[in-house]
């Protein structure tokens, strides 16, 4: 509930209508679209001043956005869900992992049109733009809507408006983080694994997400929770599967 990035966004989503954040107590990096279903959520309001800006749940995005279309807004879901902004892009095979673009689809998978938003950088932020072109981006959805199953993911590259060179509408790519565990001994002489590694930049077609960040453009992607691989149906169909 404390993101400077979510606090940006909110400010100026403000300017399209009454906003009410419903957001993790604590950072959930890469959790994925993980729901909490064997312990209680706990809800706390959160102020700034006197103004109730959201409330703050102690489970991941996707319970977030559960929780507040179940219970919190009663029987006025919002006319949109935006998620973010996050700090770190999440293109590519990111996604999969991605807590933000999880909410943003629990959202849509609820029937309300969604977008997601990050900013590409894990150091000295800007949020300005990113949260100027969130706001626009978010009234277009409100004004045109989305096919059902549809919600765009949207990449911000860490530049001033005046030095990014456009925005791309572009598919997922296929870089991805190369995984390493550090092990290391607790004061007992246990071992235990930190997860670790680096980003592969591997994508070279500029149609990509990832390409799109790495060159300066802001990257629109429209992306579905429907996993099925259609144009492999009628592959499988000559599978002798038959019991």
């Amino acid at each position: 509930m404390t993101s400077p990035g979510l606090h940006a966004l909110y400010r100026q989503l403000k300017r399209l209508g009454e906003v009410t954040i419903v957001a993790p107590d604590a950072e959930r990096s890469a959790a994925g679209h993980a729901i909490t279903t064997l312990m209680p959520l706990r809800v706390k309001e959160f102020h700034r001043g006197r103004e109730l800006m959201g409330y703050a749940i102690d489970g991941t995005p996707a319970d977030c956005v559960k929780i507040g279309f179940g219970s919190i807004f009663g029987d006025r879901p919002p006319d949109i869900a935006v998620s973010g902004i996050n700090l770190g892009a999440n293109t590519a095979t990111n996604i999969i992992y991605s807590g933000t673009v999880s909410a943003a689809t629990e959202a849509r998978i609820l029937g309300v049109p969604s977008m997601a938003i990050s900013l590409a950088t894990f150091r000295d932020p800007q949020w300005t733009y990113a949260a100027s072109l969130g706001r626009r981006i978010a009234a277009m959805i409100l004004d045109r809507g989305l096919p059902p199953k549809v919600l765009l993911n949207v990449n911000v590259p860490n530049l001033p408006r005046s030095q990014v060179r456009g925005v791309r509408v572009t598919r997922q790519g296929d870089s991805t983080y190369f995984s390493e565990f550090s092990v290391r001994e607790d004061p007992r002489r246990q071992p235990y694994y930190w997860l670790s590694g680096s980003y592969v930049m591997q994508d070279e077609d500029p149609a990509t997400d990832a390409w799109a960040i790495e060159n300066g453009f802001v990257s629109v992607t429209p992306v579905t929770y429907d996993l099925t691989a259609h144009e492999q149906l009628g592959a499988l169909a000559d599978w002798p599967l038959k019991m």
